[in-house]
């Protein structure tokens, strides 16, 4: 009796926090690509204008990037202004969630067939690429090795600390000035 009063509030309080980690990753993405030489290279292999979708399907929380040129994001919030050229979808809010809380690395999500590529693989591949990179910056060590397929051994502490704290300043200020607007 008890777990059917439960199961509803454990279903929304897992679909807050990844619409929450959708806007801190958005964020996040935009972020890291105005401050990491790597991602800027990875993402100077997407064309300009391309749109990069997230999402729970099937109406569920979303992520949408843009890129802007020159290895630039722009987050553009839940809403594309255009079509989207590549949409990554978790196939239920439960898979999303494992994902966003590093309980699975995004490989073994896509190997267990919880999530949808709709676009080209190439696209995705990279996409994924700048999202370990970016998780490898934000995440403490030990939560970054659970969540991305390689930790870099090149990547040292100072350089993980000093990116992180950009990236975390960057993304902090972009939430004040949603807020203000």
């Amino acid at each position: 009796m008890l777990a059917k009063r439960i199961q509803p509030m454990v279903f929304q309080a897992r679909r807050l926090y990844v619409e929450l980690m959708f806007q801190v990753m958005g964020r996040a993405l935009q972020a890291v690509s105005e401050v990491d030489d790597q991602v800027q290279k990875e993402a100077r292999g997407l064309p300009e204008g391309f749109l990069f979708e997230m999402m729970v399907m099937p109406d569920g929380s979303r992520l949408i990037i843009e890129h802007i040129g020159d290895g630039r994001f722009h987050y553009h919030g839940d809403s594309a202004p255009r079509p989207v050229n590549l949409s990554i979808q978790f196939k239920h809010i439960a898979h999303a969630f494992l994902v966003l809380s590093f309980q699975e690395k995004t490989s073994v999500a896509f190997a267990n067939d919880r999530m949808l590529v709709d676009g080209d693989i190439s696209y995705a591949i990279r996409m994924t690429r700048i999202l370990n990179r970016l998780e490898t910056f934000i995440l403490p060590r030990l939560v970054a090795e659970r969540a991305v397929k390689e930790y870099p051994s090149n990547l040292h502490l100072p350089e993980k600390l000093l990116s992180a704290a950009r990236i975390y300043l960057k993304v902090a200020t972009n939430f004040v000035e949603t807020v203000r607007a």
